[in-house]
Parts: structure tokens; sequence; C-alpha cells
């Protein structure tokens, strides 16, 4: 969401005039993260922005406003009868906003047509219950309708025994991130997705490192997560330090992604420093009812998700932590991003997780962007709020603020 002008009427004070440089989204962005933290610090890191960065935006708001908002002492941060009296109503304006976003693009029907299009013939043939053959085929036929970033080399990489695609930016730096595609375990590839992973190449200026990791129903657990664990290790054993590393996943991908971590952490190997999912499925139950009739049509229906997942553990303990990160003990895990379109039929895992990692100790950044399709980011190169969340992934991934 980009930043704009506003007008905030405040309990108890003057109306504030609006002139078009005036009050940014980024201060009340940075008020209410520093008033539900009451702390510095933790609010910078939520915001992802230096501590000094954070004051600067806090005392800009305070002058705008005419008042102080907040109380610092060294050892504690207050909200003044100000601060209170603006922080709910600035909660509102946020959601609101959000809210109007959402309800014009859903009114002009365009964007929701051009995405059903798009996700179309993937949705037909999973509802019409195709064969994986055809699925397979329409996935590629997806992605390949979006055309590379200018500037991106594609180069082939054996990493560990396992066929991935390096993609570079015109910067040519090492590959510092690994991004694990999704496709319910059974479709995708490192070809098909390499619009999506080099635009996060080009938004982080990073070079990506995208693994052909074996599809189910042929090679079925463990394999996906072998060759996901061998290709970060390559990664590192190209003197890349772990904390330099970011694990990107999408969907199941995204899945993957977490597992990669939890077979790391199992097995005393060094951890990424950061850990960015896209619309992440990870509950192998699929606990969706299957829609109705005359009710808009998931892009894999819940029926086909779960025998996508049967197909994917083959009698594997489903609750086994490494493919249950929803149960799994989250403690120990990177610095993590989450990203979901507000109208994802998956939105709930995002969630879950969020505050799963959270109260193991996490630290995590959960963005929302209004839009009603499963990974957006697909579509970076015809909606705005996809270009804005590679942008921001890419930022978060390079490890400068969003």
């Amino acid at each position: 969401m980009t930043d704009a002008s506003v007008t905030v009427p405040v309990a108890g004070g003057p109306r504030l005039a609006n002139p078009p440089d005036a009050l940014e989204l980024r201060h009340l962005r940075a008020f209410i993260c520093v008033a539900e933290e009451l702390n510095f610090s933790r609010a910078a890191d939520r915001l992802f922005v230096s501590q000094p960065a954070l004051s600067r935006q806090i005392r800009a708001l305070e002058r705008l406003i005419g008042c102080d908002l907040l109380r610092r002492s060294t050892h504690q941060v207050e909200l003044t009868p100000g601060g209170e009296a603006l922080l709910e109503p600035a909660r509102q304006l946020m959601r609101d906003l959000a809210a109007a976003v959402g309800a014009a693009r859903s009114a002009s029907g365009e964007l929701a047509a051009t995405l059903h299009k798009q996700w179309g013939t993937i949705t037909d043939l999973t509802a019409a219950d195709a064969a994986l053959r055809e699925l397979r085929g329409a996935y590629e036929t997806l992605h390949a309708q979006f055309a590379l970033p200018q500037g991106l080399t594609v180069l082939p990489v054996n990493a560990n025994g396992v066929a991935c695609l390096r993609l570079a930016p015109e910067t040519e730096p090492p590959a510092t991130v690994v991004y694990l595609h999704g496709g319910c375990y059974s479709a995708g590839s490192a070809f098909g997705y390499r619009h999506l992973a080099g635009a996060l190449a080009v938004a982080a200026d990073r070079s990506v490192l995208v693994p052909e990791y074996r599809l189910a129903p042929e090679h079925a657990f463990p394999a996906a997560v072998e060759d996901a664990v061998r290709s970060y290790l390559w990664l590192l054993d190209q003197d890349i330090p772990p904390s330099a590393v970011t694990i990107v996943g999408d969907s199941s991908g995204a899945h993957l992604a977490l597992s990669l971590l939890l077979v790391a952490r199992r097995e005393d190997l060094p951890l990424p420093g950061r850990l960015v999912l896209f619309s992440p499925w990870l509950d192998m139950s699929c606990p969706y009812p299957d829609p109705e009739p005359g009710d808009p049509q998931p892009v894999v229906t819940p029926e086909r998700a779960r025998r996508f997942a049967a197909s994917y553990l083959a009698g594997h303990p489903a609750d086994d932590p490494v493919v249950s990160p929803l149960t799994a003990d989250l403690s120990g895990l990177p610095l993590m991003l989450i990203q979901a379109g507000t109208g994802d039929p998956l939105l709930q895992e995002a969630r879950w997780l969020a505050e799963r990692a959270r109260a193991h100790g996490a630290e995590v950044r959960l963005d929302l962007y209004p839009v009603d399709t499963h990974v957006f980011h697909t579509f970076w190169t015809l909606l705005p709020e996809a270009a804005d969340a590679l942008r921001v992934a890419g930022r978060f991934t390079a490890g400068r603020p969003a």
C-alpha cells in the first residue's frame, strides 16, 4: 500500500488541514507500531527500519499534529493522552483504507476477471479431476505467459546433484537466495518460475538459486526435502555465510521451505538468516469444505489438494513436525516475512503460522494485500500489489528497510 496524504480527526483536538505533503501513512504505521510495542527497538525491527528513522517519523507526526504522542525515557515508552486519543482512530483509518481499496477493485470487476482468466484453465482442470499430465502442462503454460525481467542472466547449476537454475541480475552478485516453487508438490518447475524468482532477484539485487526438486507422486516425501537441503548446503559451500542466506517459497514451496529449516535445525545444520513465504500452504489435511455449486472455485479444490498431499506423503505420518509446521516447535527460526492476499482461500494458514512462530519467539512480519487470489505474486507484471509485494520482499531479502 502506497503512502498518501490523509486527514485524521483526533478526539478532543483540532482537525488537521490536508495539504499535499502533510500526514503520510508511514507516520501512522510508525506510531501504531510503537504504541502497540511500547518499545522503539521492537517496533523498528517489526517495521524493518532503523530506530533513528522510526524516531524521525514519530517526531514528524507530533509536529504535524501539534502535541506529544509518546513519553520516552531510558527504560520505557508510554502513550500521552493525545497518543491514546489518536491510536484507535489511526488503526481504524488504516483498516478503512485497506477495505476501501479492496472494495474499489471488487466493484470494478476488471482485476478479478483478469486473474480468473489467468488461472481459468488450471481451475477448470482441478475441478474436473483432470490427469496430472494436463495439470502440469497448464501450470507451465500459465507461467510461460510472463516475460523475464530485463538484464537477468539464467545459468544451469548442479547443486550437490540437484539440477538448479541460477538467476542473476546485471550486477552478478553471488547467489544468496534459494527459491522453492509451488505447485502442490506435483507441478511447477525451475524453468517455469524463472520470471517470478527473477523478479525477486532484481528486487533484492541478489542471485537466486531455483532447485528442480523432485515431484510427487513419482518421488514422494522426503525427496523434495532432501533436494532442498542439498541445494541449501551447496550454497553454503560457496563460502556464503548462513546469515546472508534467504529461503523463499510460495504455496507448497513455503511448506517445503519450513520443512528445510526444521530438518536443518534437527540435524544441527546452520540456519539461514531470513525466510520469505508467499501465500503459504501449510496444512496437509486441507481442512476446508469443497465449494458449493455457484460459489467461486479455488485454484485447486480442497479435495484435489488433499489428494496432492496424500500423494506427496505416501503414507508418511502427517503429524511428523517436518511436514506439520502449524503444530511443530518453531523456536529458533530466522527472521520471517509472510505475504498473502486478503481474499486468498488459504489466508488463515498464514495467520496461524505468524501466531505460532511469534509464540515460539520468532520475529515475524505478516503483510496482507487486498487481492482475491492465491500466490498473487505470480502476476507481478500486471498487478500493482504484486509488484509492491516483491519490492518489499526484495528489500527484506537484502536486509534493507522496506
